[in-house]
């Protein structure tokens, strides 16, 4: 009995910690959190068709205008000049045009035509738009580059074309949104949004005209702080009803000045500096000569052939070599890209369309001249006693100072001058 008596104080604690631990769980049971519940946190949907903005239907919309435009070059490098015939030594040179370099466009019209910036396209062999999967050949229509402006036509493209605004009519403080292909097709079709910081910023830019040379240039243009990054450069900035208002084509940022802290500064071309060039696109638009344009693309093999020099080939009187990108003058943008000339003949057609030594042919026939070897291909390809127009860069003293590096920093601003001449077959000569 007193055994018993022993063993109950042991009896009763079990109980009270047996009730203490079923009062905790039962506790912990209470406060738990439903699976049920957990479900209605958790498991929950959107209704699309109750989202409200006035950028979602134009930003979706617009994107599909939006293109990716790729530039492909044929790139060499000099490694002599012939003084005296004109005929440059070439290193190898790409055996086809690489990818140099992405932008962005807006298709602007339903027959194809799509409007980027110049320098998207500038020096390219070969320009393509690319969408998605799809990549489409490209025809440069016009060009301006003091504007910065390009419009190119891909025959067939399957896009909408994007509505044209009045950028005359943009208000600082209305939203801007910004689509293009930043840093390339991995971003394709990104969309920013910004306001429209200021309608009429003018911009002084030095830029290249269409020979090289460097020239300076005063442009408005509508300042915005959607984010505008390399390879937007060609898109769209659209306003909320749609309307293409804008070409993004330049970002400030803490490089351009210095050490100073630069956030959200992007200028765009207003639409309004592009339409002439659009509407003369569509005048000048002939359906089965687009077709064929696109389709033919140049070759390095069809550009550098040339027809070989015979007696029954017409000559103008020159011998010239080529001032080529890489020649520091040129490089610098003191000089044209062309064809040196660096010696006339006495009584040749040269001599009598007022051709002088120093001369750089920069355009023939209408053909920009990249080299020696472009305008030797031009003349030989004339009709003897046809007159041919060119055009050539004439500044004071360029011959007595060629190579003198710090002379040509000296020189004269000179002038384009427009010449007709007409090239002959001169026998038994050298030369072009």
């Amino acid at each position: 009995m007193l055994k018993n008596k022993r063993v109950l104080p042991f009896v009763a604690l079990a109980l009270v910690v047996t009730l203490a631990l079923g009062a905790g769980l039962s506790a912990a049971a209470a406060n738990a959190i439903s699976q049920d519940e957990i479900a209605g946190i958790i498991e929950t949907t959107t209704d699309k068709s109750l989202i409200e903005s006035p950028l979602l239907n134009v930003a979706n919309a617009a994107k599909e205008s939006v293109v990716g435009v790729n530039n492909y070059q044929i790139r060499g490098s000099i490694s002599s000049f012939d003084f005296g015939y004109g005929f440059r030594y070439r290193q190898p040179m790409d055996e086809a045009p690489r990818l140099r370099g992405t932008g962005s466009g807006v298709v602007v019209t339903s027959y194809g035509h799509v409007l980027t910036n110049q320098h998207v396209v500038d020096g390219a062999e070969k320009i393509t738009v690319t969408f998605g999967e799809t990549e489409l050949d490209a025809t440069l229509i016009s060009s301006d580059e003091n504007l910065d402006l390009a419009v190119l036509l891909v025959p067939g493209i399957q896009l909408p074309a994007a509505p044209l605004g009045d950028s005359d009519a943009l208000q600082i403080g209305e939203y801007a949104i910004v689509i293009g292909n930043p840093l390339g097709s991995q971003f394709e079709r990104s969309v920013t949004l910004g306001v429209v910081s200021s309608v009429s910023r003018t911009m002084l830019s030095s830029n290249r005209d269409r020979f090289g040379l460097r020239v300076n240039n005063e442009n408005q243009m509508i300042q915005v702080d959607a984010a505008i990054s390399s390879g937007n450069s060609g898109g769209g900035m659209f306003n909320t009803l749609g309307q293409l208002q804008g070409v993004p084509t330049l970002k400030f940022d803490s490089n351009f000045f210095s050490q100073t802290s630069v956030d959200n500064i992007g200028m765009c071309i207003p639409i309004n500096a592009a339409k002439p060039m659009i509407k003369a696109a569509l005048e000048q638009y002939d359906a089965e000569e687009a077709q064929q344009q696109a389709a033919a693309q140049p070759t390095q093999e069809s550009a550098e052939a040339g027809i070989p020099a015979g007696q029954n080939t017409p000559r103008i009187g020159v011998q010239i070599f080529s001032l080529p990108s890489n020649y520091l003058p040129v490089a610098q943008g003191i000089l044209p890209q062309g064809a040196y000339v660096a010696e006339v003949e006495p009584d040749s057609p040269a001599s009598a369309a007022g051709l002088e030594v120093g001369d750089i042919v920069v355009e023939a026939a209408g053909q920009v001249i990249r080299d020696a070897d472009g305008l030797v291909n031009i003349i030989r390809q004339q009709q003897a006693g046809a007159s041919l127009s060119i055009k050539i860069y004439r500044v004071p003293g360029l011959d007595a100072v060629l190579e003198d590096a710090e002379g040509i920093n000296r020189l004269e601003k000179g002038t384009y001058l427009d010449l007709t001449v007409t090239p002959q077959i001169i026998r038994d000569a050298a030369g072009l």
